[in-house]
Protein backbone atom coordinates (compact mmCIF):
# COMPACT_ATOMS: atom_id res chain seq x y z
CA UNK A 1 0.00 0.00 0.00
CA UNK A 2 1.36 3.43 -0.83
CA UNK A 3 1.88 5.85 2.03
CA UNK A 4 2.51 9.07 1.89
CA UNK A 5 6.11 10.98 2.56
CA UNK A 6 4.21 13.11 5.48
CA UNK A 7 3.38 9.80 7.34
CA UNK A 8 6.59 8.41 6.35
CA UNK A 9 8.72 10.92 7.55
CA UNK A 10 5.91 10.54 10.99
CA UNK A 11 7.22 7.20 11.02
CA UNK A 12 11.00 7.75 10.16
CA UNK A 13 11.00 10.89 13.00
CA UNK A 14 9.65 8.23 15.72
CA UNK A 15 12.13 5.59 14.88
CA UNK A 16 14.61 8.23 15.37
CA UNK A 17 14.06 9.67 18.52
CA UNK A 18 13.63 6.17 20.20
CA UNK A 19 15.08 2.76 18.43
CA UNK A 20 17.45 4.36 16.57
CA UNK A 21 18.84 6.09 19.98
CA UNK A 22 18.97 2.46 21.70
CA UNK A 23 15.42 3.46 23.84
CA UNK A 24 12.39 0.99 23.63
CA UNK A 25 9.67 1.86 21.05
CA UNK A 26 6.69 3.85 22.94
CA UNK A 27 3.22 2.44 22.45
CA UNK A 28 0.04 4.34 22.35
CA UNK A 29 -0.04 5.06 25.63
CA UNK A 30 3.43 5.97 26.21
CA UNK A 31 4.90 2.89 27.78
CA UNK A 32 7.88 0.66 26.58
CA UNK A 33 6.55 -1.63 23.36
CA UNK A 34 7.46 -5.27 24.99
CA UNK A 35 6.40 -7.38 22.16
CA UNK A 36 8.41 -5.92 19.20
CA UNK A 37 7.89 -6.86 15.32
CA UNK A 38 9.62 -10.66 14.45
CA UNK A 39 9.04 -10.27 11.10
CA UNK A 40 7.82 -8.85 8.03
CA UNK A 41 6.11 -10.32 4.80
CA UNK A 42 5.97 -7.86 1.62
CA UNK A 43 4.12 -10.15 -0.93
CA UNK A 44 5.57 -10.58 -4.39
CA UNK A 45 3.06 -7.69 -7.02
CA UNK A 46 4.69 -5.23 -4.13
CA UNK A 47 8.35 -6.17 -4.48
CA UNK A 48 7.81 -6.73 -8.17
CA UNK A 49 6.10 -3.19 -8.67
CA UNK A 50 8.94 -1.47 -7.13
CA UNK A 51 11.39 -3.39 -9.31
CA UNK A 52 9.91 -2.46 -12.34
CA UNK A 53 10.32 1.10 -11.62
CA UNK A 54 14.17 0.88 -10.59
CA UNK A 55 16.88 0.57 -13.34
CA UNK A 56 16.56 -3.12 -14.77
CA UNK A 57 20.25 -3.91 -14.86
CA UNK A 58 20.03 -6.21 -11.48
CA UNK A 59 23.32 -4.63 -10.30
CA UNK A 60 22.05 -1.71 -10.40
CA UNK A 61 17.98 -1.74 -9.90
CA UNK A 62 16.94 -2.66 -6.56
CA UNK A 63 14.21 -1.46 -3.16
CA UNK A 64 15.95 0.73 -0.72
CA UNK A 65 14.52 -0.23 2.68
CA UNK A 66 13.50 2.50 5.45
CA UNK A 67 12.89 1.03 8.89
CA UNK A 68 10.48 2.59 10.60
CA UNK A 69 8.08 2.58 13.76
CA UNK A 70 4.63 3.12 13.32
CA UNK A 71 2.98 6.22 15.01
CA UNK A 72 -0.41 6.02 16.38
CA UNK A 73 -1.69 8.36 14.06
CA UNK A 74 -0.12 6.07 10.48
CA UNK A 75 -1.26 3.27 12.57
CA UNK A 76 -5.07 4.44 12.81
CA UNK A 77 -4.84 5.26 8.82
CA UNK A 78 -4.12 2.88 7.48
CA UNK A 79 -4.54 -0.52 10.23
CA UNK A 80 -7.51 0.78 12.36
CA UNK A 81 -8.70 -2.37 13.62
CA UNK A 82 -5.00 -3.06 14.99
CA UNK A 83 -3.92 0.58 16.50
CA UNK A 84 -3.01 -0.74 19.76
CA UNK A 85 -0.84 -3.60 18.33
CA UNK A 86 0.76 -1.83 16.00
CA UNK A 87 1.59 1.94 17.33
CA UNK A 88 5.66 1.69 18.33
CA UNK A 89 5.80 -1.30 16.01
CA UNK A 90 9.29 -1.54 13.90
CA UNK A 91 8.23 -2.25 10.33
CA UNK A 92 9.92 -1.50 6.93
CA UNK A 93 9.02 1.34 4.75
CA UNK A 94 10.80 1.14 0.88
CA UNK A 95 10.65 2.87 -2.74
CA UNK A 96 12.55 1.83 -5.99
CA UNK A 97 16.26 2.82 -6.36
CA UNK A 98 19.23 2.77 -8.47
CA UNK A 99 22.82 2.32 -7.43
CA UNK A 100 25.01 3.75 -9.47
CA UNK A 101 28.65 4.48 -9.04
CA UNK A 102 28.18 4.03 -4.76
CA UNK A 103 25.13 6.40 -5.00
CA UNK A 104 21.75 5.25 -4.35
CA UNK A 105 19.19 7.53 -6.80
CA UNK A 106 15.41 7.13 -5.84
CA UNK A 107 13.08 6.79 -8.75
CA UNK A 108 9.54 7.30 -9.66
CA UNK A 109 7.46 9.81 -7.86
CA UNK A 110 9.31 11.78 -4.79
CA UNK A 111 6.06 10.08 -2.53
CA UNK A 112 6.25 6.55 -3.74
CA UNK A 113 6.52 5.28 -0.72
CA UNK A 114 5.42 1.62 -0.10
CA UNK A 115 4.77 -0.21 3.60
CA UNK A 116 2.47 -3.21 2.11
CA UNK A 117 4.44 -5.69 5.15
CA UNK A 118 2.77 -7.90 6.91
CA UNK A 119 4.24 -7.81 10.31
CA UNK A 120 4.08 -10.02 13.74
CA UNK A 121 2.89 -9.02 15.89
CA UNK A 122 0.05 -8.49 15.47
CA UNK A 123 -0.75 -10.59 12.13
CA UNK A 124 1.16 -13.97 13.22
CA UNK A 125 -1.35 -16.47 12.73
CA UNK A 126 -0.55 -18.94 11.43
CA UNK A 127 3.66 -18.81 12.74
CA UNK A 128 5.58 -19.94 9.65
CA UNK A 129 6.87 -23.04 9.92
CA UNK A 130 10.83 -22.42 9.81
CA UNK A 131 12.27 -25.99 10.67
Amino acid sequence: MKISKEDFESMKLKYSKEVKKGKPAKNKKGKDKTDQTNWIFFNRETLEGLLAKADKDPKKGGIQFYITEYTEEVAAKYHPKEVEELTGALTLVMRAANLDEDQITLTGEEDEFQNDGMCCPPFCEPEPDIS
